[in-house]
C-alpha cells in the first residue's frame, strides 16, 4: 500500500475522489523529480525564524544566504521572537513569498510552535498548563480549546503544533510532569485524542497538524515489552489510529540501547507498520546530533544523520546539524536516493494536506489580529475553574460573607509567574531568549488581582509576600544531564525575581494575626519545574514550609493555595491548614477563577490525574499497582472535593456477558444532595479475577464528567468493550473469561458502587484491539 493509500484507509478526514487523489499524487512525484539533492535535504530540516529577521522584518539577504534552496520547517517561530500578531503574520507571509518566488521549486514552509497551554505566541490566550487541563476530566473542553489554538495559529499562517505531550508520568520529581495529563494510560489516551481532533479539525487544510510526543516512553515504561505495548504506547496508538495525527516526535531517550531518533524498530516496525502511522517523524530538538554526541551510537554527525534517516526519521529540528551531511553521504554511496526521497515525499504530503502546495496560500490581508478576544478569555476562565482541585476543606470554604479581613500572603499571591507553565509563550521566551514576562499582553490576573476585583465592598484585603520561592535555585534543582544546560535556568531565575521587593516575614505575620482568614499562595514557579528542572526534594521550596507553619501558629484559619507543575509534599503542614487548593499553573484567568472558587461563586470540580505522594521516597507512585495499606499517599488518583455532596445509587449491571459481545452496559444514578450546583467526575474501574495475573489489580476503563443542579439527579450509562480487558503477550492481545468486578468511584479509593460480571466464553486472541475506549450517555 502506498503512503497515500494508507492515509485514505485510516483517515477520519473527508476523502477526495480517486481522480483528485491521482492528480495530487502525480503532482508530488513530478515535484520530487524536479528537485535537486540540496533542495530535498533542505525540506528535511528546520531553521530559527529569528535568524532570518532584521529587527521585526524579514531579511531577504539572510534568506538568500541561509536558505537558498528553501526550508522544510520554521522551528518555534513565535516563541523565539517578540513579534506581535500583525508583525508575525507579515513576516510569515513575506517568508512564504520568498520561498515560493525565489527558491528553485517554490515550496512553502511549515511553521510550527508549542500549544499545550494555548498557542505559544506573544499576546495569545494563555490556558492552564496541561496537567491542570487533565484535572478537568473534560475531553470536550480540551477539544474546543485546541480548536481555538488552531484558529489563532492559522490567522498568522502557522500549520503545525509540537503538541500534545503524551508521556505517562508517575514520578513527581521529574520536571516535565507538568506537561503531561498524569499517570493513567487510558485517561491520557482519551485526552490526547481530544487534543489532536480539536487541533487538526475535520479539514486539515484549515486546521493545524498535531504532534504526538515523545515517541515513545520518554518518561519511562520502555524496559518491559508488556508495559510498553499496554501502557506506554496506548496514548500514541489512540492519536494515530483514531485521530490520524500527522506528526510524531522521537524522544531524547533510548530503547534497547538505541536512541529513539535512530531506532528503526520503534519508528518503522512499531509506529508505521504496527500502528499504521503515515505522517512525518520529526526529531526532538538536537536529538539527531545526540545520536553521536551523547549516546555514541554513531561515529560522527554524518553517521548520526545516516542512522536516523535510515531508521525512519524524516526531519531534523530545530535546524540542520547532522542532516546537511546527507548530500555527502549520498555522494559517497553511504545512503541511497530512495531513502532521502521517501522522507521528502512524506514532508510534501503533509504540506499538501495542510493546503500549502498548489498555490493554496491565501493572499495577505491588512487586518488587525486579536490574539486574546473576550471569547478566548472566557474559555481560559472556564478552563481554570475546572482545573483547580479542592484537596481539603474543614468548612472554611467558601469564605463566609461574615469575613471582613483577608490576609493574602506568599510568593505566588501577586506574581504573574504563578500562572504560567513551561512551554507557554512567556516561559519559552524568558527561558530561551531572555524576554521578560509582560503581565499586560495578554493580561495576567493573579490571585491578589482576582480577590480585589471580586470581594464585596467592605472586605479589607492586605498583602505581603512573606518569603521568596527559594533562597537559590541551585539549592532546589537537581543537576540532570540535559541538552539545555544551567545558564538558561539562571537567566530565568534572574528574570523572575530581579524586580520584586524583598519579602517582609514580620509584616506578613502581623497582617495575618489581624485578619479573619489567611490565604497563603505558595509553591513553584517557572524556574522550579519544567524541562531540565527536576527536584529531589519536592516539599515546598526554600523557606515556604516554615513560613506556613508560622501562619498556622497565629491561630487564624489558613487556606493554602498551591501553584506549580507537580504534586508537592505537604505532610508537615497539611493538618494545620483549614483548606487546601491545588491551582497548578492556571493561565491568564487563574486569579479570577481562584477568587470565584474561594468566594463560593464557583463550585470546585477538578480531580487529580496523578497520585499525591506523602513523602519524597513514595515517588514514583501510581494507583493501578495498588497503594500500600501501611504507606498510603496524601491524596489518591481521581481525588477531589466539592462544595456539595453527591450520592451514587441504583447500579444496574449484568451478571454475565459473552466475551464475543461488543459492549457491557453499566448504569447508575448520581444525585446532588447539597445546596450548590456542581459537576461530578464519576470513574469506572475494573478489577480482574485473581487468577488473571497479567492485569493490574485496578484500572480505569471509563469516566464521565456530569453537571448536576442542586437537589437533582442524573442517570449515567457507561458501555465497556471486552477488548478493553485485553492484555498483551507475544505480539497478541488476549481476553480471558472470568469474574470481573466493575467499580464506580468518586476516586480510585472512594468506590461508591460495585458489581461483578462473569465474562463467559473461550479465551479470545486478537492481532489488534479495535476498541480502546468506553462510551458514555447521560439522561
Amino acid at each position: 500500500m502506498t503512503i497515500l493509500g494508507l492515509f485514505i484507509s485510516i483517515s477520519c478526514q473527508p476523502k477526495p475522489n480517486s481522480e483528485t487523489i491521482s492528480k495530487k499524487e502525480k503532482n508530488r512525484h513530478l515535484l520530487l523529480a524536479k528537485m535537486s539533492t540540496e533542495e530535498k535535504i533542505s525540506q528535511l530540516q528546520g531553521a530559527w525564524l529569528r535568524d532570518l529577521l532584521d529587527g521585526k522584518s524579514l531579511s531577504l539577504d539572510s534568506c538568500r544566504k541561509k536558505i537558498p534552496y528553501g526550508i522544510g520547517h520554521l522551528a518555534q517561530f513565535s516563541s523565539s521572537t517578540d513579534l506581535n500578531p500583525d508583525e508575525l503574520k507579515k513576516v510569515i507571509w513575506d517568508l512564504q513569498q520568498y520561498l515560493i518566488h525565489e527558491t528553485p521549486n517554490g515550496i512553502p514552509a511549515i511553521f510550527h510552535e508549542e500549544a499545550i497551554s494555548g498557542f505559544a505566541a506573544k499576546g495569545a490566550t494563555t490556558l492552564p498548563q496541561q496537567i491542570g487541563i487533565g484535572c478537568t476530566w473534560n475531553p470536550d473542553l480540551l477539544r474546543e480549546n485546541t480548536a481555538m489554538s488552531a484558529k489563532l495559529m492559522r490567522k498568522v499562517g502557522a500549520t503545525q503544533a509540537l503538541s500534545p505531550m503524551l508521556d505517562i508520568c508517575r514520578n513527581s520529581h521529574w520536571g516535565r510532569i507538568e506537561e503531561s495529563f498524569g499517570e493513567e494510560p487510558y485517561f491520557i489516551a482519551k485526552m490526547g485524542l481530544a487534543f489532536v481532533k480539536g487541533l487538526q479539525g475535520e479539514d486539515l487544510s484549515k486546521g493545524v497538524a498535531a504532534t504526538t510526543k515523545h515517541f515513545a516512553g520518554y518518561a519511562g515504561g520502555t524496559d518491559n515489552e508488556k508495559v510498553f505495548f499496554e501502557e506506554t504506547l496506548l496514548p500514541h496508538e489512540a492519536t494515530v489510529r483514531f485521530g490520524n495525527v500527522q506528526s510524531a516526535m522521537a524522544g531524547y531517550h533510548t530503547i534497547k540501547g538505541i536512541p529513539c531518533s535512530a531506532n528503526k524498530e520503534l519508528l518503522v516496525d512499531i509506529l508505521r507498520t504496527k500502528l499504521g502511522f503515515d505522517g512525518v517523524v520529526i526529531s526532538d530538538f538536537w536529538s539527531v546530533k545526540q545520536v553521536y554526541t551523547k549516546y555514541k551510537y554513531a561515529k560522527n554527525d554524518k553517521d548520526a544523520a545516516i542512522k536516523s534517516i535510515t531508521a525512519g526519521l524524516d526531519v531534523e529540528l530545530p535546524f540542520g546539524m547532522s542532516f546537511p551531511y546527507l548530500k555527502e553521504a549520498l555522494d559517497e554511496g553511504l545512503i541511497d536516493q530512495k531513502t532521502i526521497d521517501t522522507a521528502v515525499q512524506r514532508v510534501l504530503l503533509l504540506k499538501e494536506r495542510l493546503g500549502l502546495l498548489n498555490n493554496e496560500i491565501l493572499p495577505f490581508e491588512e487586518k488587525k489580529i486579536d490574539f486574546d478576544p473576550p471569547e478566548n478569555r472566557k474559555r481560559a476562565y472556564e478552563s481554570a475553574c475546572q482545573s483547580i482541585v479542592l484537596l481539603k476543606n474543614n468548612g472554611v470554604l467558601p469564605i463566609s460573607t461574615d469575613i471582613k479581613k483577608i490576609a493574602v500572603v506568599g510568593p505566588n499571591a501577586a506574581a504573574v509567574q504563578s500562572l504560567l507553565g513551561d512551554y507557554s509563550y512567556q516561559s519559552l521566551a524568558a527561558y530561551w531568549w531572555k524576554y521578560p514576562v509582560d503581565p499586560k499582553n495578554p493580561k495576567l490576573v493573579t490571585l491578589l488581582d482576582g480577590l480585589k476585583a471580586n470581594v464585596k465592598k467592605g472586605v479589607e484585603i492586605t498583602y505581603e509576600r512573606g518569603c521568596d520561592w527559594t533562597k537559590s535555585m541551585n539549592d532546589e534543582i537537581e543537576k540532570v544531564d540535559n541538552a539545555l544546560g544551567d545558564e538558561r535556568s539562571k537567566n530565568l531565575e534572574y528574570l523572575n525575581i530581579k524586580d520584586l521587593p524583598k519579602p517582609d516575614v514580620s509584616r506578613a505575620i502581623q497582617i495575618s494575626v489581624n485578619s479573619d482568614v489567611i490565604i497563603a499562595a505558595m509553591g513553584e514557579q517557572l524556574y522550579l519545574v519544567g524541562e531540565g528542572r527536576d527536584r529531589k526534594d519536592i516539599r515546598l521550596p526554600g523557606e515556604q514550609e516554615d513560613f506556613v507553619k508560622q501562619l498556622i501558629a497565629t491561630g487564624k484559619p489558613v487556606i493554602l493555595v498551591l501553584f506549580g507543575g507537580r504534586p508537592q509534599i505537604i505532610t508537615n503542614i497539611e493538618s494545620g491548614c483549614a483548606a487546601i487548593l491545588q491551582a497548578w499553573f492556571p493561565g491568564e484567568e487563574g486569579g479570577n477563577a481562584l477568587a470565584d472558587i474561594l468566594l463560593g461563586k464557583v463550585n470546585p470540580s477538578g480531580k487529580l490525574t496523578l497520585t499525591y505522594p506523602r513523602t519524597n521516597k513514595q515517588a514514583p507512585i501510581w494507583y493501578s499497582k495498588g497503594y500500600d495499606s501501611l504507606d498510603q499517599p496524601m491524596y489518591p488518583f481521581g481525588y477531589g472535593l466539592s462544595y456539595t455532596t453527591y450520592k451514587y445509587k441504583d447500579l444496574k449491571i449484568p451478571k454475565s456477558y459473552s466475551i464475543e459481545e461488543k459492549q457491557i452496559s453499566i448504569s447508575f444514578e448520581i444525585e446532588n444532595l447539597g445546596d450548590f450546583d456542581g459537576a461530578e467526575i464519576a470513574q469506572l474501574y475494573v478489577s480482574p479475577p485473581k487468577e488473571i495475573k497479567e492485569l493490574e489489580p485496578i484500572e480505569l476503563k471509563g469516566f464521565v464528567r456530569v453537571f448536576i443542579e442542586k437537589k437533582k439527579k442524573k442517570k449515567i450509562t457507561i458501555k465497556v468493550s471486552p477488548e478493553q480487558l485485553a492484555y498483551y503477550a507475544n505480539g497478541k492481545w488476549i481476553i480471558k473469561p472470568g469474574m470481573y468486578e466493575f467499580k464506580i468511584g468518586a476516586s480510585s479509593t472512594d468506590i461508591r458502587l460495585s458489581g461483578k460480571v462473569e465474562l463467559k466464553g473461550n479465551k479470545k486472541i486478537l492481532n489488534q484491539r479495535n476498541v480502546l475506549f468506553s462510551e458514555n450517555s447521560i439522561e
